[in-house]
């Protein structure tokens, strides 16, 4: 009898023990950490091109450059158009001359006798001053260069060299209607009579009129008739009764005493 009762609590009693060790066992499953959350990655912006270039300043125009200011004193050497020159015929017929720069030289070409032709320079009104020129006869000997200083409503003074050898310093005289009035004249062996170059020089300086030929004084004296005392500056050319006369003037000098 005791053997049949021993055989199933024996089983039971592993049935229990093997049910009890499977619940021992059993474990609670450890929480995992949450999946990292990634964050999406943003595209940077785009960056929009404009279809059209971007605005910019709007263009300034270059400044207008001013004329340039005549010179006071200067040499001109007739390199082209001289817009700061003007002549006048004091006398003769018109159509019978002809005024012109060329090849680096103003031209007086005369076919006329007795023309006086004055070329005078407009932007400035000197009191002293002193003027050079270089005259190259090309024509006949039988004409005059002349050189003014104070050109005005007035009159002005003329310091004319004549290819012959003479000279004449003349006040015209405007205000009383009296024309060339000659104040002095003479003869100088520093002239070179004919085809050939001479320099003339004229000073109005006060009271004081002065020629020099060829750098030689020829004459200086005192004005105190006609006192003209400030004007325009200019040269001349006049023919007489040979003709044709052309003068080439290569350059002129204005300068102070």
């Amino acid at each position: 009898m005791k053997s049949r009762l021993f055989v199933p609590f024996f089983v039971l009693a592993g049935l229990i023990l093997l049910v009890g060790l499977a619940c021992g066992t059993v474990t609670t499953p450890t929480a995992q950490p949450p999946p990292p959350q990634i964050q999406p990655t943003q595209p940077p912006p785009i960056q929009i091109q404009p279809t059209q270039p971007p605005p910019t300043e709007a263009p300034t125009e270059a400044p207008t450059e001013a004329p340039a200011e005549a010179p006071v004193f200067f040499t001109e050497e007739f390199d082209g158009s001289i817009p700061d020159w003007t002549y006048f015929l004091q006398h003769g017929d018109e159509e019978k001359m002809d005024l012109q720069t060329d090849n680096g030289a103003l031209v007086f070409n005369l076919t006329g006798t007795d023309l006086y032709v004055y070329l005078m320079y407009d932007p400035y009104i000197y009191t002293d001053v002193r003027i050079d020129v270089r005259a190259d006869n090309r024509g006949k000997n039988s004409n005059s260069v002349s050189l003014v200083c104070r050109y005005s409503d007035e009159g002005w003074y003329e310091f004319n060299i004549g290819n012959d050898g003479l000279y004449q310093i003349y006040a015209y005289d405007i205000l009383t209607g009296g024309g060339y009035q000659l104040l002095l004249n003479g003869g100088s062996t520093a002239i070179k009579s004919g085809r050939d170059v001479n320099e003339y020089t004229a000073i109005c300086s006060g009271e004081t009129l002065a020629l020099y030929i060829n750098g030689i004084e020829t004459k200086t004296f005192t004005e105190k008739r006609y006192r003209l005392r400030e004007g325009q500056v200019g040269i001349g050319v006049s023919s007489y009764d040979a003709l044709p006369i052309i003068v080439n003037m290569d350059w002129v000098t204005i300068s102070e005493p």
